[in-house]
């Protein structure tokens, strides 16, 4: 029997644009759904086609090649066989957006519906740790000592909550399922069990140790290598280091979170270094060699050339922050801060005068260009 045209199917003109499609599929999905429509074989059937209609048109790819081909589109080797194995619950939840008439997906060859949670599903939950160091610990790594409380698998009954010998029995609230259904008009709505946790089982006979819990608080002391070059706001994940997982589940993970505290001398911006130096007029105006500490905790000579400005930076290459996973290191800048004098002796004050009247500020090419610009200025 030959197939009836898709647009056909849901009612609207082959120029229809997604939006109208979906709200006709909608029309037609909630009209003949087999809940509302219970025992009608012909509305079953006109769901089906309805939803298989959308599940073609409602994708660019698939509506162009059966724009082009036609049912032919799907079928062969490459094609859906006339979609014998075509799953339903894609189609109306795309639509409604829900978990909804699973028990009723489950008879077409759907996927969702009876099945158990996994062991994956009672997995501990994560662990954050907040963690300050020194920007010394930054350049040079640590290994750091972690101790926090937290909850580890008990023993006794290997997380699964019951007394070693007995078993569990299956959950009276949901049946064995793992899942309770509650109706709204003809919608189902399907749910986690909130008495078994999904898991479909009780426990009739609880662990002595961990009272059917399946893990006890305990405090721990842990080792976590910081690496060199970490910054503020980086992240070690530290792997089955959080709570303990139940029934089975593996353990959470543990996030360290760092912080570089301030430090007195340096200021870090990603890789690289900056301070401030203070020089004296003299030794600007003179030039001379200092001696500046640098991260590692070592000290760096400096020249400074005659007629430095307040201001200039000099870069140290390679000593600044290690870069993590990496062989490099970021520089290190010195901004020369040049320190006008507060006070004077009466021999400096002298000398001072002396400099000034050997000063000639109207060749100084700085203070020149600003007087010629500030002429201009006063003209205008």
């Amino acid at each position: 029997m030959a197939k009836k045209d898709y647009y056909e199917v849901l009612g609207v003109i082959k120029s229809a644009s997604s939006e109208e499609i979906k709200k006709a599929y909608r029309k037609q999905a909630l009209k003949y759904h087999p809940d509302k429509n219970k025992g009608d074989k012909g509305a079953e059937a006109k769901f089906k086609e309805a939803s298989e209609a959308y599940h073609v048109l409602s994708d660019k790819d698939r509506r162009r090649g059966y724009d082009q081909f036609g049912h032919a589109a799907f079928e062969g080797a490459g094609g859906r066989g006339g979609f014998s194995n075509f799953d339903f619950t894609g189609a109306f939840s795309d639509i409604f957006g829900s978990d909804i008439f699973d028990d009723f997906f489950e008879g077409f060859g759907g996927t969702r519906g009876r099945s158990r949670r996994r062991s994956a599903d009672f997995r501990g939950a994560d662990l954050r740790y907040d963690l300050s160091i020194s920007l010394e610990d930054a350049y040079n790594g640590k290994k750091q000592e972690i101790n926090f409380s937290s909850s580890d698998k008990c023993t006794r009954c290997n997380g699964y909550g019951a007394e070693p010998g007995s078993k569990p029995i299956s959950c009276s609230t949901c049946g064995g399922r793992g899942q309770v259904r509650s109706s709204q008009g003809f919608f189902t709505i399907q749910q986690t069990c909130p008495e078994c946790s999904g898991s479909g089982e009780q426990i009739s006979n609880p662990c002595n140790e961990c009272r059917g819990v399946g893990k006890k608080q305990t405090q721990r002391k842990i080792y976590a290598n910081i690496p060199k070059g970490v910054d503020d706001g980086t992240r070690i994940r530290l792997s089955g280091k959080g709570e303990a997982g139940i029934k089975g589940g593996g353990n959470g993970d543990l996030y360290i979170f760092v912080s570089i505290k301030s430090h007195n001398i340096f200021k870090r911006s990603e890789e690289n270094l900056f301070f401030e130096f203070p020089i004296s007029l003299a030794d600007a105006a003179l030039g001379t060699t200092v001696e500046v500490p640098t991260i590692d905790g070592k000290k760096a000579k400096v020249k400074i050339p005659a007629g430095t400005q307040n201001g200039k930076q000099f870069r140290l290459k390679d000593k600044g922050m290690p870069i993590m996973r990496n062989k490099d290191y970021g520089d290190l800048y010195i901004q020369a801060m040049t320190q006008v004098p507060m006070s004077l002796t009466k021999e400096q004050k002298n000398l001072l005068e002396q400099f000034k009247k050997l000063e000639d500020t109207k060749t100084n090419p700085i203070i020149k260009d600003f007087f010629e610009k500030a002429k201009k200025f006063w003209k205008n």
